[in-house]
């Protein structure tokens, strides 16, 4: 029995092929199920016939060579299964399988089933992109969904982006008025513990550290131009939720449009990204000297401002337009980052030939994670 289990294992490993050698799942019934919920993700639709019609009618293809037990998985049983039989951290990714390799009608037909899917990017992704397939049933949990998703994100964000950018606008400059509700206790406490005294457990202060008042300083501009292209997605979602944290920071003006080859201002949404993610339009040209046009007229103090372009860097015209747009906002004191991915799982494909001669004329380019966007908005806000 052991050296059957230990069969089974390989089985799980090496995939449908170690059946033309023996090796099977036979006689390990956990193995059975579990090749059978794994193989459900892999295996191909029947010819002529795509993945999501097959998971529609909930049938799936036996696969040559199985030895499962012949039950035609539907996607709700599946989604039971993998519920009973794995951790949450499995889960999750067997979900993102499903997802990307199943098809999704029958997700987006049945309210029950996608309440049951762990909320996550990947999924927030699909609702976005077949948006227009939502019934008027599942079309308010999927909002739902995204809000979950968004809010955890901006959870996990904001403390460190919020502390890295207001310290770098408030903390490094004081004010010689001493006004109590400006006291900046932690400098004070860091500048006086050279008078601590031991003996009576004391600190001595001699001296106080005010920070500036917030009304008399200019405010940053933040300006974030956000690629509509479909590869962009994972970083137009992060995109909009770094932007409404901005839009919360003290002396911090904050501008979002979105763009292929038309603009759609949504400033006036920036503090609510679920808003903003459902006016993606996915797919169309790509126009991005237009963007930075755009993004140009906003600007009215230029050393102040912070243009933000979330894009693949593939350019619709010219790229010879794209670079000079870029040079003329450089020299004017813009300060420009361009990003070719942003995420904690970024994965950058972007044109690095245009993308470079962006960089080489004032353009900071990154792919990067929140928090380092962060800081580096931090180093441009420090000077």
């Amino acid at each position: 029995m052991s050296d059957a289990h230990n069969l089974a294992r390989w089985r799980l490993v090496l995939g449908q092929e170690a059946e033309q050698h023996n090796i099977t799942c036979s006689g390990d019934p956990d193995c059975e199920r579990i090749e059978q919920l794994v193989g459900f993700l892999f295996e191909e639709a029947e010819d002529g016939e795509d993945s999501q019609s097959c998971s529609k009618r909930g049938r799936s293809k036996q696969r040559s060579g199985g030895s499962g037990s012949g039950h035609a998985l539907t996607v709700p049983d599946w989604v039971d299964a993998v519920s009973e039989l794995f951790p949450r951290q499995a889960k999750e990714v067997m979900e993102r399988e499903l997802v990307q390799r199943r098809g999704i009608a029958e997700l987006l037909d049945e309210p029950k089933l996608l309440e049951r899917i762990e909320p996550n990017v990947e999924i927030v992704k699909t609702l976005l992109t077949h948006r227009d397939l939502l019934n008027e049933k599942t079309r308010a949990l999927a909002r739902k969904i995204i809000q979950q998703v968004v809010d955890e994100l901006k959870r996990k964000m904001q403390v460190q982006v919020e502390q890295t950018i207001t310290g770098a606008i408030w903390r490094d400059k004081h004010s010689p008025r001493k006004v109590f509700r400006n006291l900046d206790l932690k400098t004070t406490l860091r500048r006086n513990l050279k008078n601590y005294d031991q003996g009576s457990g004391k600190l001595l202060v001699d001296q106080l550290f005010f920070f500036a008042a917030q009304r008399n300083k200019r405010p940053w501009h933040i300006i974030i131009a956000v690629d509509q292209s479909g590869s962009m997605l994972d970083s137009a979602i992060f995109s909009a939720v770094m932007a409404s944290i901005f839009a919360e920071l003290p002396a911090v003006k904050t501008s979002l449009f979105l763009f292929d080859t038309e603009i759609a201002d949504l400033t006036d949404q920036v503090g609510q990204p679920v808003d903003v993610l459902l006016s993606i339009q996915l797919g169309g040209g790509t126009d991005i000297m237009k963007a930075l046009q755009y993004g140009q007229q906003l600007v009215r103090e230029p050393a102040r401002s912070i243009v933000v372009l979330i894009t693949d860097f593939y350019e619709g015209r010219d790229e010879k337009d794209l670079v000079q747009q870029v040079r003329v906002m450089a020299d004017s004191g813009v300060r420009m980052i361009g990003l070719g991915a942003l995420g904690y799982d970024a994965r950058p494909a972007y044109n690095k030939t245009t993308a470079g001669k962006c960089r080489k004329v004032g353009m900071d380019v990154l792919v990067c994670t929140p928090d380092k966007l962060a800081e580096c908005m931090a180093e441009i806000i420090r000077g």
